[in-house]
């Protein structure tokens, strides 16, 4: 199977950012959310990045005007009727994730493969509720997505080797590094990181260090490029605390409840860079 023609549904930090790539492997995009000003937010962020690339002389205007016209913005998921390939890239909600693979198993064509950008869910939830299973799979990308190699490619019980191949293939034409994953909550990327940046939380509550002085320990001792709760700023702590209820619930181990502090945060509205305010202030 070759994938010709993909829909990425979410418009948002990660969403824009793998429809970006796929454009500018070349692909025909259909980027797809909810809301209107949420998908021209998306194609702003798009455009802002291809932008910057051209003013770092790595991309002309004629090829930033191309990658731009390879997008098609909608609000319809009908819009999926033809495509090969969609990746969802909504939030770590796996209610909404189930409903939408539901509709996606209905309007898109027999043959299309169904991706999953989450990052903890397992895959062979999402894929129980489509009558498609083996065309089902996980296709992790890093924050940001323009920028990061790395792709977890992650297999459902019933994936078969024919979608893995083909989703393997993709990720490298898309210039990532594609890394095969089986299906355990967080799989291993955020099964490593996020206890880390909720042990960092802990610290934090408890009053071992102030956020500057943790996350100065793990850039310096630790040789990390970003510290830990800095980084869950980037990432969002809503997606932080969805992440870890995901592995608290999958595996029922108490070394991944989640810090009551993080807890706090995202009730308070306190969600990191997007808002303005995590551990760390930020101008909006």
């Amino acid at each position: 199977m070759e994938i010709k023609k993909i829909m990425v549904l979410g418009a948002g930090q990660m969403g824009g950012g793998i429809a970006q790539v796929a454009a500018q492997a070349g692909y025909p995009v259909v980027l797809r959310d909810i809301k209107d000003e949420f998908v021209q937010r998306g194609m702003k962020t798009i455009e802002k990045n291809l932008q910057r690339n051209v003013e770092k002389g790595r991309l002309s205007a004629e090829e930033m005007a191309a990658v731009l016209g390879r997008i098609a913005p909608t609000l319809s998921l009908e819009d999926g009727r033809d495509v090969d390939l969609v990746i969802e890239a909504v939030i770590e909600d796996v209610s909404l994730k189930r409903e939408i693979f539901t509709a996606l198993d209905t309007i898109c064509p027999p043959q299309a493969i169904l991706a999953s950008n989450t990052s903890s869910v397992p895959i062979t939830q999402i894929a129980a509720v489509t009558r498609r299973p083996e065309k089902v799979i996980g296709m992790h990308f890093m924050n940001p997505v323009p920028v990061m190699k790395l792709v977890e490619v992650i297999r459902g019980i019933a994936t078969s080797d024919e979608t893995y191949r083909v989703i393997e293939e993709l990720s490298r034409k898309l210039d990532k590094v594609p890394v095969e994953v089986n299906d355990f909550p967080g799989f291993v990327s955020n099964r490593v990181l996020l206890p880390m940046i909720n042990e960092a939380v802990y610290c934090l509550m408890e009053g071992v260090g102030t956020a500057e002085g943790i996350d100065t320990v793990m850039r310096l001792g630790m040789n990390h490029p970003m510290g830990p709760l800095a980084l869950a700023d980037l990432i969002g702590l809503d997606t932080c605390l969805a992440i870890m209820e995901v592995l608290y619930d999958g595996f029922k181990d108490s070394k991944y409840r989640p810090c009551p502090l993080l807890r706090k945060y995202v009730t308070a509205g306190w969600l990191g860079r997007k808002t303005g305010r995590g551990f760390y202030v930020y101008e909006t």
